[in-house]
């Protein structure tokens, strides 16, 4: 009988410029969040796939920006939120970790869109 491989995404294969990479950084990190909030994964299961240690040192190295890491660290740290506190601060908490997430996904967004997509009154970077 075969055995699934297990899913993982490896940030270091995906392809493009760095902030074409950065851009899909956000738009992946939105969807893990909308999973996580619908309970889709669990916060546990977020690091297997994503919340890596590989990913995390992916990201610190290659982008270099405040944001992304800082989108990482709060994944990381997701399910230490139903260690450290009880049920209903943690569940608390944890929406507010992923809104948090979702600010900071659209911050990088903002700072990659293409200058093509830049709006007249919105200045280039």
């Amino acid at each position: 009988m075969k055995q699934n491989k297990q899913t993982r995404i490896i940030l270091s294969e995906i392809t493009g410029d760095l902030a074409q990479q950065l851009r899909f950084f956000a738009l992946l990190n939105l969807g893990m969040a909308q999973s996580l909030a619908g309970g889709i994964i669990s916060a546990a299961e977020a690091i297997r796939l994503f919340y890596n240690v590989e990913n995390c040192l992916y990201v610190r190295e290659r982008f270099r920006n405040k944001h992304a890491n800082a989108i990482m660290s709060r994944g990381v740290q997701l399910p230490d939120l139903f260690e450290a506190l009880p049920a209903e601060e943690a569940a608390r908490e944890f929406l507010s970790e992923l809104e948090t997430m979702r600010s900071l996904c659209m911050k990088l967004l903002q700072g990659t869109k293409p200058a093509g997509m830049r709006s007249s009154s919105q200045p280039q970077k």
